[in-house]
């Protein structure tokens, strides 16, 4: 949304200078002249800073063209902002917000000079989101006047501003600060001088990871940006962000934060060093993870950078019926899926009493989506009249694809894939939906592995588009092929990912989780400003501590021990605060506490 082009009478701060017109440094630029405050754009070259005065020019054009702004309110906004190529035009300054590359000599070089030009009131905020603030104050000669102020891109989108403060911080200086976040319509997020601050410290590893996964040739990059835009409702896939940020800069900025914090989680994937020295930048080189029509282009074109995704080439099996095992909400949720595209589903669950319950609940929620529009009556009774519900696995001796979804737990499921190996046709394809079990133990329980594949739906099935498909060594090609095509007639996303715990999702998802705790658990911030923090800095659906009381807290610590088993690094270990509050009942949601508080129904 535009922001108000009729300022207050008196703003907080009303002469602001932008060192450094990049991206980001426009952005906020545009933002602070929207906001009534005369703006001084300043950069190494008058030619960078004409081209920065031409984009905000060109922003506020189109807020006239859609009819927010006037053209009188687009010539006020317009005279309040010069530009230039010398730094000593921002004697005049109430505040000088510094935005120059990620480079700590840099940034020094530019307070130093700043120090013999500003006014003695005025306030030096530096935005960096990863080098030491209270180093670069200390090293000033009015060190209590120099803080963080960290926007996020696109500046005029996105709601959040970090405001981050050394020991040497006046509290008058952050104040200031405070009030003018909260006058451009951004939410103020207090940040200690920590690597970071909160948002890129929790999401840089989390694009690090994808990068490394993408490398270590794993999974496509195609699927690992679907597997997280898809399974965890993100608005963009990790490698895209990163094509987004820039990766010379997404590298600069975790080489400094390893530098201070030392976790193997920030330490750059090296194929980050190799496409910057290649000049595959991203989208401003017009190459990156991905290839785009031109510089700056945000238009994807294919190419020949990555790997050739695993072709399909057998024939699928033929799949006239399925068999689900589980009563749960998984079990259900999958049968409806199935019942719902048109196949004969046989929905079996220990005993017929417990089959019985999760049709009911499949009934419900057929009916809910006919009350909502989105399916018809006739529809509803044609797709429950395809579940038969059976008290026995006998009744899975004829289907063509079993599916199941029991305990998490790996003797439990090895005994069901034992028994099915026993009762269910030759030919038959046996998937599990497991998220953190290997399949190849479950392949290994019957005599038939090369019929077994992971088929690991989303929770609410019904609603969740992806699918990861985890095919082992085992795994014949057919089978592959049969999960596949079952997955696009059941309109899902399939992914493909080999056999590894966490598979996509949860692999990359869960470290971020953790390490979102134990900035809690280190008094760093509060699970309300972290989520907030990833919700306005990250466009998140949901902040990491409203989705782990969803998973269940439980749930989420079984994930992350099997994480830190398979990979043995200590950076993966869950954080302490989360087995304790495991340890006292605090699951989440279903107990009505974990790291926030639930109204019980």
């Amino acid at each position: 949304m535009d922001q108000s082009a009729a300022p207050a009478a008196f703003p907080v701060l009303p002469t602001v200078a932008v060192v450094g017109l990049g991206t980001m440094g426009t952005g906020i630029a545009e933002v602070l002249a929207r906001s009534g405050r005369e703006v001084i754009g300043i950069d190494v070259s008058e030619e960078i800073a004409q081209r920065s005065l031409s984009a905000i020019e060109a922003a506020v054009a189109r807020s006239v063209a859609k009819q927010r702004l006037t053209a009188q309110q687009q010539a006020d906004i317009l005279s309040r902002v010069r530009v230039s190529a010398d730094l000593r035009t921002a004697a005049q300054a109430d505040l000088v917000i510094e935005v120059v590359p990620e480079d700590y000599a840099l940034k020094l070089a530019v307070f130093t000079a700043l120090d013999d030009i500003v006014k003695p009131t005025a306030i030096l905020a530096t935005g960096t989101n990863a080098l030491p603030v209270t180093k670069l104050a200390a090293e000033t000669a009015h060190p209590e006047r120099v803080l963080g102020l960290h926007f996020f891109h696109p500046v005029p989108v996105m709601k959040l501003a970090e405001v981050g403060s050394s020991v040497l911080t006046s509290p008058e200086a952050v104040a200031q600060v405070t009030a003018l976040a909260r006058d451009l319509g951004k939410e103020p997020l207090p940040a200690g001088d920590r690597a970071g601050l909160v948002a890129d410290g929790l999401l840089f590893g989390y694009l690090n990871q994808a990068a490394a996964m993408w490398e270590a040739q794993y999974a496509t990059r195609e699927d690992i940006d679907a597997a997280m835009r898809l399974g965890c409702g993100l608005p963009m896939g990790p490698l895209a962000v990163l094509d987004l940020i820039g990766v010379d800069t997404a590298r600069t900025v975790l080489e400094a934060m390893y530098e201070r914090s030392g976790d193997r989680l920030h330490a750059p994937a090296p194929v980050l060093g190799q496409l910057t020295e290649a000049g595959m930048t991203g989208r401003k080189s017009g190459r990156g993870f991905y290839t785009y029509e031109g510089p700056n282009s945000s238009v994807v074109v294919p190419d020949d950078l990555t790997p050739d995704e695993q072709q399909v080439t057998a024939e699928p099996r033929p799949v006239a019926a399925v068999g689900v095992i589980g009563s749960g909400t998984m079990a259900s949720g999958i049968a409806e899926v199935f019942a719902a595209a048109g196949y004969p589903v046989v929905l079996t669950a220990r005993g017929q009493q417990k089959a019985l319950a999760a049709l009911d609940r499949i009934a419900a929620s057929l009916g809910r989506q006919v009350k909502k529009g989105r399916l018809t009556s006739g529809d509803r009774d044609a797709a429950l009249a395809r579940i038969v519900p059976a008290g026995s696995l006998d009744e899975l001796a004829d289907v063509n694809l079993v599916v199941e979804a029991v305990a998490e737990q790996l003797p439990v499921k090895r005994e069901l894939f034992a028994t099915l190996d026993r009762l269910v046709r030759p030919g038959a394809v046996l998937a599990t939906t497991t998220s953190s079990l290997p399949v190849i133990a479950c392949a290994r329980a019957t005599s038939r592995p090369q019929d077994v594949i992971g088929m690991h739906f989303f929770n609410p099935a019904p609603a969740m588009k992806l699918v990861e498909v985890v095919r082992t060594v085992l795994t014949a090609d057919d089978v592959h092929a049969t999960v596949r095509s079952v997955c696009r007639t059941i309109r899902k996303h399939p992914v493909d990912c080999r056999d590894r715990a966490g598979f996509i999702v949860n692999a990359l998802l869960f470290p971020y989780l953790n390490n979102a705790v134990k900035m809690v658990q280190e008094h760093y911030a509060t699970p309300e400003a972290i989520d907030t923090a990833m919700k306005l800095g990250g466009g998140y659906p949901m902040g990491p501590f409203e989705l782990l009381d969803v998973v269940g807290l439980d749930v989420s610590l079984a994930i992350e021990d099997v994480l830190h088993r398979e990979f043995r690094d200590a950076s993966l270990a869950p954080a302490p605060l989360l087995r304790q509050l495991v340890e006292a009942g605090l699951l989440g949601r279903k107990t009505g506490r974990g790291f926030h508080e639930y109204a019980r129904r």
